[in-house]
């Protein structure tokens, strides 16, 4: 018999969907959230290179608003992100792809994950208003995937005390407390959330109803979500002071990498 072993067999290829139709109400009028400026740079082309920047990353499909394919599409030709690819993490290419979403978010997912190819095992759903997820926290995602988790969510612990309230029937009023949860136990969840692409499908296939992330779909499958480290700089940017704490990040970067 020979002690010569098989070869592992090649990972899977891992494709990421950013969902960026969104109109961002909650940072005032103007442009879509996605296409608001970090550094004179759209949060959305932030969000792309993240992901290129992982070597695992070869395809990353953005899902723009219905009537505005074209202008993402134009986008990210002009900062260098053309469907040909860029260089990523290893050198190979990261490929890009736009297609239009449609009315909620869940409706976009759904039309990024019908655009991937078919090779594509593994899955990363990444919000476009998490601009500065460093990629030690995307390959991370890919890992626990790739060694079998069906469904991983990057998060941190949280820092306050966590409240739940009887919601109050008139804006501004005041709220009875219901229950104090244990803040050992909470975590508060960023992305990129990733998947097994066929438990994902099934979610949504499945799945209907607001809901709040992907990984909540894939519980309320009765599958097994696992979560691992976040990092701070992973935070959504939903309001105007985010922006100015997102724009102190990036200067910061540029003092210390140069970039």
């Amino acid at each position: 018999m020979s002690d010569v072993s098989r070869p592992s067999p090649a990972p899977s290829p891992v494709a990421a969907v950013i969902p960026a139709a969104g109109k961002g109400v909650r940072l005032g009028p103007g442009a879509p959230k996605a296409l608001r400026t970090l550094n004179g740079t759209p949060m959305l082309i932030h969000a792309a290179r993240a992901l290129a920047a992982s070597r695992a990353v070869s395809l990353v499909v953005v899902v723009a608003p219905p009537d505005g394919a074209a202008e993402v599409k134009s986008l990210l030709d002009a900062h260098g992100l053309p469907g040909g690819g860029i260089p990523g993490g290893s050198g190979e290419r990261t490929d890009f792809l736009v297609v239009p979403g449609g009315d909620s978010r869940q409706e976009s997912v759904r039309l990024g994950l019908d655009a991937l190819p078919p090779e594509y095992g593994v899955v990363l759903v990444h919000d476009a208003a998490r601009p500065l997820v460093p990629v030690d926290t995307v390959d991370a995602v890919i890992e626990a995937v790739r060694d079998g988790a069906h469904a991983v969510v990057p998060a941190l612990p949280l820092a306050d005390t966590v409240k739940e309230v009887e919601p109050a029937a008139e804006p501004g009023a005041p709220e009875p407390v219901v229950a104090t949860p244990a803040r050992a136990r909470l975590r508060a969840v960023q992305t990129p959330q990733g998947f097994d692409r066929r438990t994902l499908v099934r979610a949504h296939e499945t799945v209907t109803g607001e809901v709040t992330d992907d990984a909540s779909m894939v519980e309320q499958l009765g599958e097994r979500v696992v979560v691992v480290p976040g990092h701070e700089e992973a935070f959504k940017v939903t309001r105007p002071l985010d922006l100015v704490l997102a724009e102190a990040v990036l200067a910061r970067r540029r003092l210390n990498d140069g970039f």
